[in-house]
């Protein structure tokens, strides 16, 4: 069609200015070979853009192997595929965040639920229990106690949840200030005093480390799930040590005990959420399973890392290492 209507032009033009039927025979081939160069020229231009079209509607489609990149051939095109693929690429980050936030959301959900369920049956067991008219006294006293203890504990585990939840949500930002971990160490120590006491743990802190930038209250947080799990595991007259030092520019916090340690469990498993290494043990000192995943939420908001590992000689030590106020 295009090729006939380029004909009719050429002959209008000859008949209009009166040319001879000779001019119309030379013009015919030049315009020709015009028409089949611009439709070169013209799959040259679109080409790239077909093919940019045609991957964009592929990824929108849902599918995640197409690569939006330029192809050096048109500048326009390469521009829109450099945009279209930084558009995408930043796509497919949300969409696997999204994924990874809801998989988490759904594992927090089944074990919140199976944690309250544990010391809901035990208070409804015993409540149940009371009802009996029969009752010894004893038992009476017994089974109040037990409903009591599961009691402090549902609140124990509300309360770690409400503060994780809170660390981990990326809206809420926390006032940072210069840090002196010495002084933090030491008003950990006497906070958990009475606890430690009651335990009979010999306490000590050695070292120094540079300041930090940082939330004094999380810092303090930090050291005291650390201390105070750290106290559940040792035995009577059993030593708990703040190390403190600085190294390749963080400030380390070592926090020893000479306990038992953790045994053959990956160190890693330790900060998950409700995670035990000793089940029952834990649960009969007041643990909630959420203290050290709590350390792990705070010392990463702070750009820093925890590390846990069985001593040579007994007992564990968790290190926390943050990154140091440059010196002036």
């Amino acid at each position: 069609m295009t090729l006939l209507a380029c004909t009719i032009v050429v002959l209008v033009c000859v008949i209009a200015f009166d040319a001879p039927a000779k001019a119309f025979v030379l013009l015919l081939p030049a315009a020709c070979i015009t028409f089949v160069i611009s439709l070169l020229i013209g799959h040259f231009l679109s080409e790239p853009l077909r093919i940019l079209c045609a991957e964009v509607k592929a990824f929108c489609s849902g599918s995640t192997n197409v690569r939006i990149v330029p192809d050096g051939r048109l500048h326009e095109a390469d521009c829109l595929a450099e945009n279209f693929g930084e558009l995408a690429g930043k796509a497919l980050v949300q969409q696997s965040d999204l994924a990874i936030r809801e998989r988490r959301q759904a594992e927090f959900i089944s074990d919140v639920a199976h944690e309250l369920r544990t010391p809901l049956t035990a208070i409804h067991g015993n409540a149940e229990m009371l009802l009996d008219p029969d009752l010894p006294p004893e038992l009476h006293d017994k089974f109040c106690k037990i409903i009591i203890d599961e009691s402090e504990r549902l609140g124990r585990l509300s309360n770690d949840l409400l503060t994780l939840q809170r660390i981990e949500d990326d809206s809420v930002r926390y006032e940072l200030q210069r840090v002196d971990l010495k002084i933090l160490s030491r008003e950990v120590f006497d906070a958990l005093d009475p606890i430690l006491r009651d335990r009979g743990a010999i306490t000590e802190i050695i070292g120094e480390a540079p300041d930090v930038l940082g939330n004094p209250d999380r810092l303090k947080q930090v050291l005291s799930n650390l201390v105070e799990n750290a106290s559940r595991f040792i035995e009577p007259g059993g030593h708990i040590t703040i190390e403190l030092f600085g190294l390749r520019g963080n400030s380390v916090i070592a926090v020893k005990d000479d306990g038992a340690g953790f045994g053959d469990v990956d160190p890693k498993r330790l900060f998950d959420r409700f995670y035990r290494a000793d089940t029952s043990r834990s649960r009969g000192t007041g643990g909630t399973g959420l203290g050290l995943a709590i350390v792990k939420s705070v010392v990463e908001a702070h750009d820093g890392t925890v590390e846990a590992l069985n001593l040579p000689d007994g007992g564990a030590c968790f290190i926390v290492a943050i990154p140091s106020i440059a010196v002036s």
